[in-house]
């Protein structure tokens, strides 16, 4: 959602009405969570994905309908379904997937929560799913203020209070009341959807690999900020839009700046002034990922001087070095890859084994070692 929220923003603005669909719940090895998104607008252009592909054709004309109509659709594709082949989803998985109308008219919030999200401001967006109320009803809920309702005071105050809960964690999900909020019934359902502001990624040392490290960050949803000492390296020139750059000596940025279970660290310096400074800090901040470039020596080298600082072994056994998976890379770009391909595995609890060497659901569950973006 996150993704297409800017071109859906527009619509709004222009007062398009449009159809979004909008995973609400998974099973199996479903291609996409809750939360991915798809809107057909205007001309019948489209955004987004709710399934990688699978069932795109059949949301497409769902949305549709509902944005002629007005009236919200909860739908389930799944491969147990006889016409599961018909409609795409034959990856073993199911996927219930709710459509309902926006316009200025069906959803007054609506422009608000996308500026909020575009500013990075942290906000909830209730919707009732399915049960005894208004299907397709929505709820906006900030840290601070509340915006529509659910059609029940009781089941506002409710939400409420576990949307903020959510907010909390970066959290999406179901969750289950009664008409008026009762906590003890289940009777109607009702889709959390977290958008907390974006975890951070900082890279430290403006080398050739930084700009490919950062642009592969911010395509995989982080806030990326370039750190270095040099302003002749530390140039915004020499990467990607929207990626901040920050002269300053590594070890006194990151005490400066703000750091969560969330954000992740690369370091590229290659210089010891520089890099073990640094992880002192790191080591002992709560980022959740703390990645270092070098070779197998430097990294022997570095340790050293670490355990001269006073570090423990647990706090160097969250080192990520030499950083990266073992893909062979040799470029800029792929040694990018080889490192978003690490903290991509260690957010999901994946191994990097090639698919074809494993078994079981490929989308089954894991243990994450990492905050979710």
């Amino acid at each position: 959602m996150r993704e297409i929220l800017p071109t859906l923003r527009q619509w709004y603005e222009a007062g398009a009405g449009f159809g979004l669909a909008t995973v609400v719940a998974v099973s199996r090895s479903a291609p996409r969570g809750p939360g991915a998104s798809m809107a057909v607008g205007p001309d019948d252009q489209v955004v987004g994905s709710v399934s990688g592909g699978c069932v795109e054709g059949a949301v497409f004309e769902l949305a549709k309908e509902v944005a002629e109509s007005g009236l919200t659709r909860l739908e389930t594709f799944g491969y147990s379904d006889e016409d599961a082949f018909a409609v795409g989803l034959t990856c073993g998985g199911e996927i219930t997937v709710l459509v309902r109308p926006v316009s200025a008219a069906t959803d007054p919030s609506f422009g608000e929560v996308a500026a909020s999200v575009a500013d990075h401001r942290p906000v909830v967006v209730a919707t009732v799913v399915d049960g005894p109320a208004a299907h397709g009803a929505a709820l906006a809920v900030w840290p601070d203020s509340v915006s529509g309702s659910l059609g029940s005071t009781g089941l506002d105050a409710a939400v409420t209070d576990d949307a903020r809960g959510e907010l909390a964690q970066g959290a999406t999900g179901r969750r289950h009341y009664g008409p008026h909020g009762e906590r003890r019934v289940d009777d109607v359902t009702v889709f959390l959807h977290s958008f907390a502001p974006p975890p951070r990624m900082l890279v430290f040392g403006a080398i050739d690999f930084a700009a490919a490290v950062a642009g592969i960050g911010a395509f995989l949803g982080y806030r990326v900020t370039v750190c270095d000492a040099r302003p002749v390296f530390a140039d915004p020139r020499r990467f990607p839009d929207g990626v901040e750059v920050v002269v300053d000596w590594p070890h006194r940025y990151l005490r400066t700046t703000g750091t969560d279970d969330r954000t992740v660290l690369c370091v590229l310096t290659h210089d010891p002034k520089f890099d073990v400074p640094l992880l002192e800090v790191a080591l002992r901040s709560p980022a959740s990922y703390i990645g270092v470039m070098g070779s197998r020596r430097t990294h022997e080298d570095r340790m050293a001087r670490l355990r001269e600082r006073g570090l423990t072994e647990d706090e160097l056994a969250r080192l990520h070095s030499p950083i990266g998976l073992d893909l062979g890379a040799r470029t800029p770009e792929e040694v990018a890859v080889s490192v978003a391909a690490e903290i991509v595995a260690l957010r999901w609890g994946g191994t990097g084994t090639p698919l074809a060497q494993t078994a079981g659901a490929i989308h089954g569950a894991r243990t994450p070692g990492l905050k979710s973006v």
